[in-house]
């Protein structure tokens, strides 16, 4: 192999060493994107379910049994319900993809008994 040829297969291995950290955190960055819009989709459910069964004439108990019955099982421990009269307020912290950030992408969906959007 001539002089010149490894140093091309060198200096494409140093380029690919140089853009593999970039492409990680892109992938981490699109991983906490994800885990936010998730968390937005629980939330808005959870705060629909709540109202609905607030709806149905069930006291404030029964609004955060029904939010907490809409989610996933490993999803309820990120989850807190606020019920206020006929007001449904759920909050669900993301899954953390990237330390230390899941608190700053909180998802509240409100929903609120008879009425409608």
């Amino acid at each position: 192999m001539s002089g010149r040829r490894r140093a091309t297969s060198g200096q494409a291995t140093v380029e690919f060493v140089a853009v593999v950290p970039l492409l990680l955190l892109a992938a981490m960055a699109v991983g906490q994107w994800l885990a936010a819009g998730a968390a937005r989709e629980l939330a808005r459910a959870a705060a629909e379910a709540g109202a609905i069964a607030r709806l149905q004439g069930d006291g404030p108990a029964d609004a955060v049994a029904a939010a907490r019955a809409a989610v996933p099982g490993a999803d309820r421990d990120r989850l807190h319900v606020v019920v206020r009269g006929r007001r449904v307020a759920v909050t669900v912290r993301p899954v953390t993809v990237v330390p230390g950030v899941a608190a700053l992408l909180d998802a509240t969906a409100v929903a609120v008994a008879g009425e409608h959007a």
